[in-house]
């Protein structure tokens, strides 16, 4: 049977299946021929897979409704949303079994057409190819999921700056976001490590901050060492808030009262407006974690201690930064420099031809 809900103008459908299942769902739709249409299907899918033995057929918004649950305990599940929301657009009332090539490219072309790059077209399609190959081989839910090739990234060079630069932006950010710089700098922690830190993962006595496992990228408790410079950001903070350690001035609208109030979010207007000032481009807050790591590699630390440091999972994340001090090598370099001619030798021959 077909019924309302009291809060609601759409159609739901009420009945029991052959075998006995109780099935209670909503049409997705306020006409009510279009409802009693869904209704028939439905009753008849059902049909076929109680008495045939046939794969019910199971729809994209099934599929990231059991992706969302299954996954919400990935650091990047925020992301995943952002992207699902973008799909639902283009998926919406898709069967898993017509997400084929043919759609995936046309998924494609739509971010295209809207400006996205490769790198965040391809962050879509691997959420997307993860689910159908989840529907295929985790929950049977289709017999093969579609080979969904990526886009070419074009290998970008490493963003970090040098220290007059870092002096120029420090002097042009407001007061809370320099100290989160500064902070930064010091440490390498990304920005929602920084925004969320509080004071409960603080001990200034020992010199050490930690960041917990939920809160970490790699879902992996990291220790982070506090050098002077960090030190004296936390104690030019200490008292303002009581549980975290950034933190910014805010008028009460209510009076011409203010109050700290934590920080979500680093990198909005006054970041980029700052950089302009300075005139540095192409630079974002994460960029600060690259600039901390080159500083690291350009004064001599170990890959090995950086990828500690880092909390990165794996030496491929830290090789990036090697290139930036190639003094280890200079030894092996020199090896075969007496191999051939002086320099000096062939100058003075070609004057005398």
């Amino acid at each position: 049977m077909l019924y309302k809900r009291p809060d609601s103008s759409v159609w739901w459908v009420r009945f029991t299946t052959p075998d006995g299942k109780r099935v209670r769902r909503s049409t997705g739709t306020e006409n009510k021929s279009a409802a009693e249409e869904y209704e028939a299907k439905l009753k008849q899918d059902l049909w076929r897979v109680s008495r045939l033995g046939e794969r019910p057929t199971r729809t994209w918004q099934e599929a990231i409704v059991r992706w969302a649950r299954e996954t919400e305990h990935k650091a990047s599940h925020a992301d995943d949303l952002c992207h699902l929301r973008w799909l639902d657009q283009h998926l919406s009332g898709a069967t898993l079994d017509q997400i084929d090539v043919d759609r995936i490219d046309a998924l494609i072309d739509a971010r295209k057409s809207g400006g996205a790059s490769n790198a965040t077209i391809n962050r879509m399609l691997a959420l997307v190819r993860a689910i159908l190959r989840r529907a295929e081989r985790r929950w049977r839910w289709i017999d093969r999921a579609p080979s969904i090739a990526l886009l070419p990234e074009p290998r970008q060079r490493i963003r970090w700056l040098t220290r007059e630069e870092a002096d120029r932006l420090l002097a042009e950010l407001p007061e809370h976001l320099e100290a989160m710089a500064r902070f930064s700098l010091a440490t390498g922690l990304r920005e929602a490590n920084v925004t969320g830190l509080e004071w409960a993962q603080v001990d200034l006595a020992r010199r050490v901050a930690w960041i917990h496992p939920d809160q970490a990228k790699t879902r992996r408790a990291i220790g982070v060492p506090l050098n002077n410079d960090a030190v004296l950001v936390l104690r030019q903070w200490q008292g303002r808030h009581p549980r975290r350690v950034f933190v910014y001035r805010r008028r009460d609208p209510a009076g011409d009262d203010t109050k700290w109030m934590p920080i979500s979010k680093a990198g909005k207007g006054a970041w980029h407006k700052a950089l302009k000032r300075a005139g540095i481009e192409n630079f974002r807050w994460h960029d600060l974690r690259h600039t901390w790591a080159s500083w690291h590699v350009q004064s001599g630390t170990p890959l090995h201690v950086l990828q500690e440091l880092g909390g990165w999972q794996s030496i491929a994340m830290v090789q990036r930064y090697a290139h930036l001090a190639p003094e280890h090598l200079a030894e092996h370099a020199s090896r075969i420099e007496s191999g051939i001619r002086p320099v000096d030798t062939i100058l003075a021959r070609s004057r005398h031809r």
